[in-house]
């Protein structure tokens, strides 16, 4: 049997049925939503398209095609716009200038960072699905490698996201940190498996094969 899109979409249906939730997959791309729902008011501003920078003292933030557009929060419902707050004061913690992005040539982590981290002039990124999941990447390393991997995204909440932002910024000064601190659940992969596909199908729906990145304006 092929597995594609949509014998994923039929499982993850299936799944949440089973579990009496009453949530159905939606299988028409949404709407950009206006703002946030909860935390800051956040908007951001689409700037054209993202330039290779030529300054060593700035960190990308790679956003996923979905965040803060049309979806609002964390897989375990944290604000978008507190996540990325968050991750922006602990660049500005170390003296780096934060920079956003929004990839949107695909939904995939690594990909996001490690796009972003070849137009960084300092060659350090942050990837950042809607769901939550984040990593901190190097232009020099391979695209399926990375610095930092936070692969369990309902255990991430702001503390660790502004610690993100600050070992980027280490990172970005040629420094060598101490990895993040991260909490591991072995239950937190069960318990959160079917929402996490639905969040990553939604995510995807929003990749357009081939797109440059955007350069983003943050106002909260």
């Amino acid at each position: 049997m092929q597995i594609n899109e949509q014998f994923i979409r039929e499982i993850v249906e299936q799944v949440i049925a089973s579990t009496s939730s009453g949530t159905s997959v939606n299988k028409t791309p949404t709407k950009p939503l206006k703002a946030a729902v909860g935390g800051r008011t956040m908007t951001l501003v689409e700037k054209g398209q993202a330039r290779s920078g030529t300054k060593s003292d700035e960190v990308i933030v790679a956003l996923a095609p979905a965040f803060g557009k049309y979806q609002n929060k964390t897989i375990v419902n944290i604000p978008h716009s507190d996540v990325l707050r968050e991750i922006i004061a602990g660049i500005e913690e170390e003296g780096i200038n934060p920079r956003i992005v929004r990839i949107v040539g695909t939904s995939d982590v690594g990909f996001l960072a490690y796009q972003a981290a070849k137009i960084c002039g300092s060659g350090v990124a942050i990837g950042i699905q809607s769901r939550g999941t984040a990593v901190i990447h190097q232009k020099d390393l391979p695209p399926l490698s990375n610095l930092e991997l936070f692969s369990q995204s309902p255990l991430l909440d702001l503390e660790a996201y502004r610690a993100i932002g600050r070992n980027a910024a280490k990172y970005a000064k040629g420094e060598s940190p101490t990895p993040v601190p991260t909490r591991n659940d072995q239950m937190a992969r069960p318990k959160y498996q079917a929402k996490a596909a639905v969040l990553h199908i939604k995510e995807t729906e929003h990749v357009v094969p081939g797109a440059k990145p955007v350069e983003l304006e943050v106002q909260f």
